[in-house]
């Protein structure tokens, strides 16, 4: 998994600095991300629409890592963020990302949220169901506005992943259903809001998914769904947005196909239906997020304890765990681990590394083959980069970790570490 650059004398490097350094500087649990890598897969995306000459937005899925650095990132590569909540809204205000370029999704957005989102002129509102079309409705009436909007639908589409991140079934809580007609109706209720103006449809079938079938698919069913609103409704989306959740490499057992791959086939096959139904090209919207943060980040941790069960299994705990990566614990997610200080170590024994969370689930790597480690060695867990620190908690009341960004072998702070401080400040006690 780790590169040739990623490597010197033994020793692990994140943007050219040894980890080692890194966590004797800024303490651990640490997560550090090469923005080298972030923008390496931006670029790499959007050289494929430049190249098959199609007009698209590559919009970055900050649900799987948002802070104020993360946005100025994106940012200066001039990609789309699509955002999920007031506070991911809130975070792009404080980094002063543009608005225009910034989509709101989610399947419960509170009058509040919407009226937020209105009030800074966000981009594009992805509509989820039938009671937000009427909620939005009222919120532009009451602000005299108008906004751009696209309908999410369900097109019973099932990604090879975990039940837990499938998002494109029939059964799901997200969109409106092709099937019973759902899809129509949403159609027909946006079309007669003066104040909202489709640019298109919106679709995404799952996460961390390995194989292009999937994305084929979901593309041949909105090709159709814009040929069925062609004849039936006048209607023809301008975008066609196929969401994310193109597959990344956590272990060697994992071999995924390059991201942008996947793109490459969703315009084939784009081109191939909208031809054959004599429909113009649409611009083409996706959403990677797992796929940029996720190869750019590793978790470093220092070795405190260890317990050997003889002839059953070998612990090793660090300094970290389920609080800063839920996601071992959450639905079983595999990684690789390896000794900061030796990489390529001539001598290995397979243990499991333990978090230090009263749980027994709390296990970030189960049969990991590492030197013989001591109390205080560093261990890297790669590839944490998404939905580590975005889904991190205070279990425990544990403060959560730092988080550094590494580029041209100059590191940055871009989100404090906690303090035991920080656990009590909105604690209020009781009265007298």
């Amino acid at each position: 998994m780790l590169s040739s650059d990623e490597v010197r004398n033994n020793q692990l490097l994140i943007g050219g600095i040894p980890a080692t350094e890194l966590a004797d500087e800024y303490g651990t649990p640490l997560q550090v991300y090469d923005v080298a890598k972030i923008r390496h897969q931006i670029r790499a995306f959007e050289r494929v629409f430049v190249e098959q000459h199609v007009d698209y937005a590559v919009s970055y899925a900050s649900k799987a890592f948002a802070c104020v650095a993360m946005y100025q990132i994106v940012n200066q590569e001039h990609a789309h963020i699509d955002v999920v909540s007031a506070g991911e809204l809130a975070t792009a205000l404080a980094a002063d990302f543009p608005m225009e370029r910034v989509s709101f999704h989610g399947n419960n957005k509170s009058y509040e949220e919407l009226q937020m989102a209105v009030h800074h002129h966000v981009g594009t509102i992805i509509l989820d169901n039938f009671y937000e079309i009427g909620l939005l409705a009222q919120v532009l009436e009451a602000a005299d506005a108008e906004v751009n909007v696209m309908l999410r639908v369900s097109p019973a589409v099932s990604a090879h992943t975990h039940e837990f991140i499938q998002t494109g079934q029939q059964d799901s809580k997200f969109g409106f259903d092709l099937l019973t007609g759902q899809a129509d109706q949403a159609l027909q209720q946006v079309l007669a809001e003066p104040r909202m103006h489709l640019q298109g449809v919106h679709s995404h079938i799952g996460s961390q998914i390995f194989a292009t079938d999937g994305f084929k698919i979901e593309t041949q069913k909105l090709v159709h769904l814009m040929q069925h609103w062609r004849d039936e409704y006048d209607y023809i989306p301008q975008v066609v947005n196929v969401g994310g959740g193109f597959g990344i490499q956590y272990t060697d057992a994992d071999h995924p196909i390059r991201p942008e791959e996947f793109v490459e086939q969703i315009i084939t096959t784009l081109k191939t239906e909208t031809a054959a139904a004599d429909l113009p090209l649409p611009a083409v919207w996706i959403e990677p997020g797992r796929s940029i943060a996720g190869p750019a980040g590793v978790s470093l941790y220092r070795v405190g304890s260890q317990k050997t069960i003889p002839e059953v299994r070998k612990y090793v705990a660090v300094d970290g765990g389920m609080g800063d990566n839920i996601r071992p614990a959450l639905y079983g997610a595999a990684y690789e681990a390896v000794a900061a200080d030796n990489v390529a170590p001539t001598e290995t024994e397979v243990v499991t590394v333990a978090g230090k969370y009263c749980e027994s689930g709390d296990i970030l790597v189960k049969d990991a083959k590492l030197p013989p480690v001591q109390a205080g060695d560093v261990i890297a867990v790669l590839a944490t980069g998404a939905y580590g620190y975005s889904m991190a908690s205070n279990y425990n009341r544990n403060p959560r970790p730092a988080v550094v960004f590494v580029e041209n072998g100059s590191a940055q702070v871009v989100v404090k570490r906690e303090t035991l401080a920080d656990l009590t400040r909105l604690d209020v006690k009781l009265s007298d």
